[in-house]
């Protein structure tokens, strides 16, 4: 199955976004390789699920082709080379004509466009079973496999296996302190450094900052295999006292290169974090001990490696956690919505029974809603919904939840809160809403009221379902009793709401708030 790549670029090209993105999508690991370095992560034998991959610039030579054939034949024997063609759209109409030309040189197949390249890759797949992929022989040995330094076998081999299983792990993570510390565990066993970080860049008026997002410091006689330990690796406490990011690494960030150098005794090496022509941040490693061996040229041309897929790691972090926000909150009102409501209710449940305590739920209802928008159009109705959103937040803890359920109805879960601190809050929460001045968003003028139901957690409901059924009940007796007003449920129309199925109204059962308290 093939799951791993090795791009063939170097460090003044290196591949177009949207071919490292197109990877990303199928779920393919990558590690980018100079030619001019091709031993440090090349292996003398085929790497199963292994391919390597080189971007055909517009108007290549021939001779450029066939030595990035004789290379890969030297030091990746076996494994299939795969051209995919760069620039414009005429020059992969180009490339795309000289693919005859290109797999008579070597290459095993030809994609017109980055996109191609995971359907391209499992239909190579497929054809594993019958096809040994091997080069054919006439494009083999047309430069001298004496011009590459090559590293001990078993080292080479040991960095290579390490190099992947870091990039397979970066493809786990959800998030960018997740990436971060994943990075560093995997930075940490390939070259020996007394500290490494990742600092965020950040842009304010013209001006680049830099934040630390994770910092590990290493243990440099200590042998770190990331491998089976993996997780503990991952999981150790990173160092809080991080300290603020040097020279070298404000210059990487400048320049857009990998900056190897020497401040105040200590070796340092920064390098750019790039993904999409935007520098997402800068790796910094530190040698700090007493006759600290400055970090080597193979060791900056791995870490330039690895630098291109721990940026689109960290890129694509910040995308799924954005996507999982998104999926947690209500488009309209950036309220969170009834699936991180479900979540959250689980765990505060969870939390009051393990230390006693209660949880309670708010639920309201807008009283003649459909009114507004018949008179003034979805729109205003829509956007008095935003404004709604206003007016509940300020009048709750920011430990408390506040949702959108659905349409006008909206839902306040209140941890480690009982029945009569609860009617506090719902009061407030009600008399504000009554007192507001609605524009709509067009500089109208009017009032709206909500209707409360509220129930409690161990005293009314023993479940998160029920609770909700248990207040949305609640909040039906409200709109019974005239609306804009509050009822708390009793503890016998709890036992008859088990779900959310039998949520009615029945008057008789519920407690009535004495109308001294009540504001209408």
């Amino acid at each position: 199955m093939i799951k791993q790549a090795i791009i063939l670029a170097g460090a003044n090209t290196p591949p177009a976004a949207e071919l490292t993105e197109s990877l990303i999508s199928g779920g393919i690991s990558f590690l980018l390789q100079d030619p001019d370095e091709a031993s440090l992560v090349c292996g003398p034998s085929v790497h199963d699920g292994l391919v390597l991959l080189y971007e055909v610039r517009p108007r290549a030579s021939v001779d450029a082709l066939r030595e990035v054939i004789a290379l890969a034949n030297t030091n990746w024997p076996g494994t299939p080379i795969i051209a995919c063609c760069a620039g414009d759209k005429s020059s992969a109409r180009e490339c795309a004509a000289e693919a005859k030309t290109l797999k008579t040189l070597g290459f095993r197949a030809v994609a017109d466009n980055p996109a191609q390249l995971p359907a391209l890759l499992r239909q190579i797949e497929d054809q594993a079973a019958t096809d040994d992929f091997q080069v054919p022989k006439e494009s083999r040995n047309m430069v001298n496999g004496d011009t590459l330094t090559a590293l001990p076998r078993a080292l080479r081999g040991e960095r290579l296996r390490k190099s992947f299983a870091l990039l397979a792990a970066l493809h786990l993570a959800s998030d960018q302190k997740e990436a971060g510390r994943v990075a560093l565990a995997g930075i940490a066993a390939l070259v020996p450094a007394d500290r490494w970080t990742i600092f965020l860049t950040t842009e304010t008026g013209g001006a680049v900052s830099l934040t630390p997002l994770t910092c590990r410091r290493t243990d440099a006689a200590a042998n770190l295999p990331f491998d089976g330990e993996l997780q503990l690796e991952l999981f150790d406490e990173t160092h809080s006292t991080i300290a603020e990011a040097s020279k070298a690494t404000h210059e990487a960030a400048g320049r857009i290169e990998a900056i190897r150098k020497s401040e105040s005794g200590r070796r340092l090496i920064a390098l750019p974090l790039v993904n999409a022509d935007r520098v997402l941040g800068v790796l910094e490693g530190i040698r700090e001990r007493a006759g600290a061996q400055n970090f080597s040229r193979t060791e900056v041309s791995l870490l330039s490696s690895l630098a291109i897929p721990i940026a689109a790691a960290l890129a694509n972090s910040v995308r799924i956690a954005d996507a999982e926000r998104l999926s947690l909150t209500d488009d309209l009102t950036k309220l969170q919505n009834a699936r991180y409501l479900r979540q959250f209710l689980v765990n505060e449940i969870k939390r009051a029974r393990r230390y006693h305590s209660k949880v309670a739920a708010l639920f309201l209802d807008l009283d003649d809603f459909k009114r507004i928008n018949d008179l003034h159009g979805h729109l205003v109705g829509s956007h008095a919904l935003m404004e709604m959103a206003s007016v509940i937040l300020p009048s709750v803890r920011d430990t408390d939840c506040v949702v959108r359920y659905g349409g006008d109805e909206f839902v306040v879960i209140l941890p480690e809160t009982g029945v009569d601190k609860a009617w506090r809050v719902a009061d407030r929460i009600r008399a504000k809403i009554e007192q507001h001045r609605f524009s709509g968003g067009r500089r109208l003028d009017f009032s709206l009221s909500a209707s409360f139901g509220i129930a409690v957690f161990p005293d009314h409901a023993l479940s998160p379902q029920q609770l909700i059924a248990c207040a949305d009940t609640a909040m039906y007796e409200a709109k019974a009793a005239g609306k804009n007003c509050i009822r708390i449920i009793s503890g016998d129309a709890a036992s008859k709401n088990p779900d959310p199925s039998e949520s009615l109204a029945v008057p008789s059962l519920f407690q009535r708030i004495p109308d001294e308290k009540l504001i209408s």
